[in-house]
């Protein structure tokens, strides 16, 4: 016996598309409504279950409900030349009015009761002409444009003040550096020429004393050279003066 035809409808239908970067995880969404008047069970399924990480993998939905399913894609590292294998299966069967046991349900249900609809998955990176297509979309709204342009205007000026305030504050802080370092400059100048003066002051005593204590000692010594003459003169003369007299 043939199975049943799918009653949920699934969007999308035949194809889940995961866009990269694949560096980390990506996520598709499956919606699973639910047109009948009975409650539908649902399972998914896949063929690389270490590959995808599904919430909720399975459930029950209301008759006239629907529910979005999150395919995640774990990290992998991307070869734009290797095509995907893998594929989704959504099953799903009339829940029974009486049931208060899902997995029982799944258990006991005939192959003819069961029905599936399987999707292919797709990978595909961002391109780079979709950058390209923001701003053109932008522009198809020049009021809106208008209005979003002025506030940036105005932050900018804004940052401009404070930019310029900034530089000011700078420029007043370098100048009064300068000025603190030509005082500082004046500072040491003035202790220099301070010591100068000391020195010079302080020099002229050992040096005038010295040379005054130079020439006293030579007067001293002029003195007694000259006194040691006289009395040798004298001597010289009285012994002379003493032989005439003899």
């Amino acid at each position: 016996m043939a199975r049943q035809e799918q009653v949920l409808v699934l969007e999308p239908p035949h194809e889940l598309k995961f866009r990269g970067p694949f560096t980390d995880v990506v996520t598709a969404t499956l919606k699973l409504s639910n047109p009948t008047d009975r409650n539908v069970c649902f399972k998914v399924k896949t063929t690389a279950p270490r590959r995808y990480c599904v919430r909720p993998n399975s459930g029950i939905i209301d008759a006239g409900t629907s529910i979005s399913v999150s395919v995640m894609l774990q990290p992998f590292d991307y070869d734009p030349n290797e095509k995907s294998k893998h594929k989704f299966m959504v099953q799903s069967l009339l829940a029974p009015y009486d049931m208060t046991d899902m997995e029982g349900v799944w258990k006991d249900a005939k192959p003819e009761e069961l029905m599936d609809s399987k999707l292919r998955c797709a990978f595909e990176l961002p391109l780079e002409n979709d950058k390209t297509h923001e701003p053109v979309s932008s522009s198809t709204s020049p009021v809106q444009t208008e209005h979003s342009a002025l506030p940036k205007s105005a932050s900018v000026s804004l940052d401009d003040g404070e930019v310029k305030k900034i530089m000011e504050e700078c420029k007043r802080l370098q100048m009064e550096v300068q000025r603190l370092r030509e005082e500082n400059k004046q500072i040491r100048e003035d202790e220099g020429l301070r010591k100068r003066k000391v020195t010079s002051l302080a020099a002229p005593h050992p040096s005038s004393s010295s040379p005054a204590m130079g020439t006293s000692a030579m007067r001293d010594e002029g003195l007694s050279t000259r006194v040691l003459a006289l009395c040798v003169l004298f001597f010289v003369i009285g012994v002379i003066i003493g032989k005439l007299v003899l």
